[in-house]
């Protein structure tokens, strides 16, 4: 399963919306065996995310971000991107219509599909809809 940048921001802050939500869910699919997977542009997002200010937390200072990043690359699967993620994000780019900031959610979709990986665990699955059958979106029945 893949672990979309929000998911592993909320569980981060105890302060933020659906904190206990995000770790109960990153647990029961950790507990469940199955491999949970994140990208090196899940963690770029991740140190824009924590450093800049919320609704519901301070900015959190790059070294500790970066700790955490380190952690957290440590902990989870990483999917490389590469030719073969180019290759499939192009292919979704002319099959899907996106622009703008939507390419960051096609490019996550492309390292999955590129990696075998269907399952992707966010609460923004309205960035994600538009992927159709080509990815199971987990976590959607409880973003709101």
């Amino acid at each position: 399963m893949f672990l979309d940048t929000n998911v592993l921001v909320l569980a981060r802050f105890e302060a933020a919306p659906r904190h206990a939500l995000a770790r109960r869910r990153m647990r029961e699919a950790g507990d469940s065996g199955e491999a949970l997977r994140i990208s090196r542009q899940v963690l770029r997002e991740y140190l824009a995310t924590v450093t800049r200010p919320q609704r519901w937390s301070a900015p959190v200072a790059m070294g500790e971000a970066l700790r955490h990043a380190a952690a957290l690359e440590a902990r989870f699967d990483i999917l490389e991107d590469g030719p073969g993620v180019a290759d499939v994000l192009a292919r979704l780019c002319r099959e899907v219509p996106v622009a703008g900031k939507q390419v960051h959610d096609a490019n996550i979709v492309a390292t999955m599909l590129a990696h075998g990986e269907r399952r992707l665990l966010t609460f923004n699955g309205g960035d994600f809809r538009r992927y159709g059958e080509r990815i199971d979106l987990i976590g959607e029945e409880e973003a709101s």
